[in-house]
C-alpha cells in the first residue's frame, strides 16, 4: 500500500509544473530627453527604431512623469521608490561655500565633507538592489549613479561606479562610459548571471544624450540639413545614438535567451528642450515644473505576463519600484507611496501624480523644506504649480493639459476655486 501512494505520489509531482523562475529585471533610463523625442511618442524628425519596436512590444504610459527634474533627485527615486523629500536627495550638489566659484568648491574640504553626507543620508534608504538581493538577485550598475559607491551605498552585486571623490567620483565616474564605449561591462555580468543561473537586476543610465553632443559625424550627417540649428540637429543625433545602445541591449537579452523572463522598463530621469542657439537647455525644461522637464513615456515589457498597448493613465517614477518588487515577491515596503502600474484596479483609482523641484546646489542637506522651489500636481488633467519662497518668486499656476500640452496658457487668475482645491490636495501630501 505504501509503495502504491509512493508512486502514485511520484506521478503527481511529475505532472505538476516546475514554479516559475522569479523574472529578470533591466531598468533603462535615458538622460536628459524631452517626452516627445521618440518616434512613437510622434517626433518628425528623430529616429529611434528600437524604442519604437520596444514600444509596440510594452504598455506604454504616455502620460509618465518624474517628480523633479534634476537628475540626482530623480534618479534616486527611481531606485528607492521615494520621493525626494522622503530619501532627502533633493539636489545635485551640497552649499557652494561664500566666497568660492563652482570649481573651487569641488577641492574645498567643507564641501566634500558634506557631499559625503548627502551620501550617508541617502544610505538609509531602502534601494532595489538590496531588496532584491534578499530574494537571491545578482545585480550591476552602469552609467549616471550620485551615491557614492554603487556597491557599498547602493547595493549593487557589481558595478561599474566607484564614486571616490579623489578620483573624479560625482555622479557615474567609469560608469559614464557605458553606451559612449560600448556595453561590453553590461554584456559579461548577463553572460555570468547566464552562466550561474541567477536572477538579475540591470540598472542601465548611460549618459545619453545628455550632453557632450557629440554624436558620431554619421549621425549628425543624417540631421543636419533637417534643422537650421547645429545645436540642435547635434540633440537630435544623440537620440539615436542613445536608441542604438538600448538596441544593442536588447538584442544581448535575445541572444542569451533571457529576453523571455525579463521585465524591461523604459523611462527618463527628466526632460530637455534643446535651445537653437547654445548647447544648453531652453526655458521649460529641465530643472523647471513644467512638462519638458517632468513628463517621460514610461514602457513595461514582460513577455507573455503584459498586454503591449497604450494607456492614458498618470504613471510616475516613484511607481516603478513597486511594481518591481510585486513582480518579484507580491508585495511592495509600507514606506513607498507609488503603485502597481500592472494592477489594473490600483491603476484606474489613480487620478492624480505629485512632484517637487529643488535648487540645484542644496541650501540645507537635511531640510527638503529649505531647499525646495516648487511642488506641483496632475489631477485629471488640470495641472498646479505652486512656488515656494523665498527661493523663487511667484504665485501658482494652473493649466488645463488637454488643451494646452505646452502650458502657455495660465487659467490660476480665471479659476480660483480649482486653485484652492487643488492647493489642498497639494498640501494634504506634502506641506513642508
Amino acid at each position: 500500500m505504501n509503495r502504491y501512494l509512493s508512486a502514485i505520489a511520484c506521478v503527481l509531482a511529475l505532472a505538476l509544473p516546475a514554479p516559475a523562475a522569479p523574472p529578470n529585471v533591466v531598468l533603462i533610463v535615458g538622460d536628459d530627453q524631452a517626452w516627445t523625442d521618440y518616434g512613437f511618442m510622434g517626433h518628425e524628425h528623430i529616429k529611434t527604431p528600437h524604442l519604437d519596436k520596444l514600444a509596440r512590444e510594452a504598455l506604454v504610459f504616455k502620460r509618465g512623469y518624474v517628480p523633479t527634474s534634476l537628475c540626482r533627485a530623480s534618479l534616486a527615486t527611481m531606485i528607492t521608490g521615494l520621493y525626494p523629500h522622503q530619501h532627502l536627495t533633493t539636489s545635485n550638489d551640497p552649499p557652494i561655500p561664500k566666497g568660492l566659484t563652482n570649481a573651487q568648491a569641488q577641492k574645498d574640504a567643507g564641501f566634500l565633507k558634506q557631499r559625503h553626507e548627502m551620501i550617508a543620508l541617502f544610505e538609509k534608504s531602502p534601494t532595489l538592489p538590496k531588496m532584491l538581493e534578499k530574494e537571491g538577485y545578482v545585480s550591476f550598475q552602469a552609467g549616471k549613479w550620485w551615491e557614492g559607491n554603487a556597491c557599498r551605498c547602493g547595493g549593487f552585486t557589481e558595478a561599474m561606479t566607484h564614486g571616490d571623490p579623489a578620483k573624479g567620483g560625482r555622479h557615474g565616474d567609469d560608469g559614464l562610459k557605458i553606451g559612449r564605449e560600448g556595453l561590453q561591462p553590461v554584456f559579461d555580468f548577463l553572460d555570468k548571471s547566464k552562466k550561474d543561473k541567477k536572477p538579475f537586476f540591470v540598472w542601465y543610465a548611460p549618459m545619453m544624450p545628455h550632453t557632450p553632443h557629440n554624436p558620431p559625424a554619421r549621425l549628425f550627417d543624417k540631421y543636419k540639413d533637417k534643422t537650421k540649428s547645429p545645436f540642435v540637429a547635434k540633440y537630435w543625433a544623440m537620440c539615436e545614438w542613445f536608441d542604438e545602445t538600448v538596441g544593442d541591449l536588447l538584442a544581448k537579452l535575445d541572444k542569451n535567451g533571457q529576453a523571455e523572463n525579463t521585465i524591461v522598463i523604459y523611462l527618463h530621469d527628466n526632460g530637455w528642450i534643446q535651445d537653437e542657439n547654445s548647447g544648453a537647455y531652453a526655458p521649460k525644461s529641465k530643472r523647471s515644473p513644467y512638462d519638458g522637464g517632468l513628463r517621460t513615456p514610461v514602457l513595461i515589457k514582460w513577455p507573455g505576463k503584459v498586454k503591449a498597448g497604450t494607456s492614458e493613465r498618470l504613471a510616475s517614477s516613484v511607481d516603478l519600484a513597486p511594481t518591481i518588487l510585486h513582480a518579484v515577491v507580491g508585495k511592495q515596503s509600507k514606506s513607498m507611496e507609488g503603485i502597481n502600474l500592472l494592477d489594473a484596479h490600483w491603476l484606474a483609482s489613480r487620478d492624480t501624480v505629485y512632484g517637487e523641484v529643488f535648487e540645484h546646489n542644496a541650501i540645507d542637506i537635511t531640510k527638503p523644506g529649505a531647499n525646495l522651489q516648487y511642488r506641483w500636481l496632475i489631477d485629471g488633467h488640470w495641472k498646479l504649480i505652486v512656488p515656494n519662497a523665498p527661493n523663487v518668486k511667484g504665485t501658482p499656476e494652473l493649466y488645463d493639459l488637454s488643451k494646452d500640452a505646452t502650458e502657455k496658457d495660465n487659467l490660476a487668475g480665471k479659476q480660483p476655486d480649482m486653485v484652492r482645491e487643488l492647493t489642498k490636495k497639494l498640501d494634504a501630501w506634502w506641506n513642508p
